[in-house]
């Protein structure tokens, strides 16, 4: 008899590739992958530990899975294994746990498991981690864009981030593996590819190789077919002159970078232990813009950070505004146990959600402006393999991520197609039509 396997995804990009890849693994293995909700014989949760709500979120999920089947193998794998393993193993649903490495081990686990075998819990410690782990992506549920991962670890310890606790030091990928993969990829017919990594702007730090992502994307140039290459998110400290200069020269780079700013106050950004001032950042923005105009650049900001108080959240309003971000995600700010901000005196819940409300009205008025730029143009725009489901029109996204709204037929999925830009539908939407 055919065996089911069911996989949970929390977080973040990076999470979703190894998510993923893990799936070709048990496909290999003939193992039919079925829907979480459905009866499988094997649930695998690949876990997030950002925020504790994160980590109560997958421990409920491991439980949901052990009572649609009480006789099935449940795994919790991950960032919250790694960061909080004693926390998991309480968990008297689970029968075993993994960190953030060895996933290429997870079916050998679960086929031991299955035959009534011992099997010990994978759960090295962080600072150990010194290998990337190479997890191919061989098949995809989406052919418009995948995520290709090229790093993991982080070695900058803000002070309210769990992470580098949960995937442990900078690891790189060799090149030669990241161009194997995209070119495979674009095979099968893949269009765009989002370059992914715990800390993306740190590849090839390890090896003190500070133009290593450059080279690396200077080489993805090279690669026939290959439409599109966005970057998931990059510190503005690890942008330099010779990067912009490539993503300028080159039409297959996105013109949109998400460069998390966190807080508008050089007081805050000190105690989150952020490695830059707003001079900085502010600097780095102006020499992107100059080379690239109209680009998108997107941010994070978090509200409420120990220490906020009217003014310095003041002055992150108005460091907003001048910058004129494309998008501002907006994360209330939330202790995680076992970070140093945890440990700090705590902003007011009611602040925090009064904060956050003015933040993204703000958000909402940037986005309606950077929209403004583009009514009436010519735009390129890959479609989606789906339809926008509240108004069942084709979705797709411009060069910049605009979103935009048209009609036509299931057949334009996975291409290309040059739209005109009509109107705002809201901040989130334009409507557009196929020229």
């Amino acid at each position: 008899m055919t065996k089911k396997a069911a996989f949970y995804t929390l977080g973040c990009k990076v999470n979703q590739y190894e998510t993923e890849a893990v799936i070709d693994l048990f496909i290999d293995k003939d193992y039919q992958i079925v829907d979480f909700s459905e009866k499988a014989d094997v649930y695998i949760v690949n876990s997030c530990t950002v925020t504790n709500e994160a980590a109560r979120k997958t421990r409920q999920i491991a439980r949901r899975a052990k009572r649609n089947n009480a006789q099935s193998i449940v795994a919790i794998v991950g960032c919250y294994t790694q960061a909080f393993p004693d926390e998991v193993r309480d968990i008297a649903e689970i029968d075993f746990v993994m960190g953030s490495n060895n996933k290429s081990l997870i079916l050998d686990k679960v086929e031991a498991l299955l035959a009534g075998k011992q099997v010990n819990s994978e759960v090295n410690n962080y600072q150990s981690l010194a290998d990337y782990e190479e997890l191919k992506l061989k098949r995809l549920t989406n052919t418009t864009r995948a995520n290709v991962k090229i790093e993991d670890g982080c070695n900058q310890f803000c002070s309210y981030c769990i992470i580098p606790y949960a995937r442990g030091p900078v690891r790189s990928r060799k090149k030669a593996d990241v161009i194997l993969e995209i070119k495979n990829l674009v095979n099968q017919g893949v269009k765009e590819i989002i370059l992914t990594g715990t800390h993306l702007g740190a590849y090839g730090s390890e090896n003190n190789d500070p133009e290593a992502l450059t080279k690396l994307l200077h080489d993805l140039t090279d690669i026939a077919g290959l439409k599109r290459v966005r970057l998931s998110s990059i510190e503005g400290t690890e942008i330099d002159s010779g990067l912009i200069d490539l993503l300028a020269e080159s039409d297959i780079f996105c013109p949109h970078l998400h460069l998390p700013l966190q807080s508008g106050s050089n007081q805050i950004l000190k105690a989150m232990k952020r490695p830059y001032t707003i001079a900085e950042f502010k600097t780095t923005l102006a020499e992107i813009r100059a080379k690239i105009p109209q680009i998108a650049i997107t941010t994070d900001v978090i509200v409420g950070f120990p220490g906020e108080t009217a003014s310095t959240f003041a002055e992150t309003m108005t460091v907003v505004e001048e910058l004129n971000f494309a998008r501002v995600h907006v994360f209330p700010y939330s202790a995680r146990s076992g970070t140093p901000a945890a440990a700090m005196e705590q902003v007011n819940g009611k602040l925090i959600k009064k904060y956050s409300q003015q933040l993204r009205s703000l958000n909402k008025k940037l986005m309606l402006s950077y929209q403004q730029q583009f009514i009436g143009t010519e735009q390129e725009v890959m479609v989606e393999e789906a339809r926008d489901q509240q108004t069942n029109l084709l979705t797709g996204y411009t060069p910049n991520y605009l979103k935009i709204l048209l009609t036509g037929s299931d057949n334009l999925q996975n291409k290309l197609v040059k739209v005109k830009l009509l109107e705002s539908r809201d901040a989130y939407h334009l409507q557009g039509k196929l020229v």
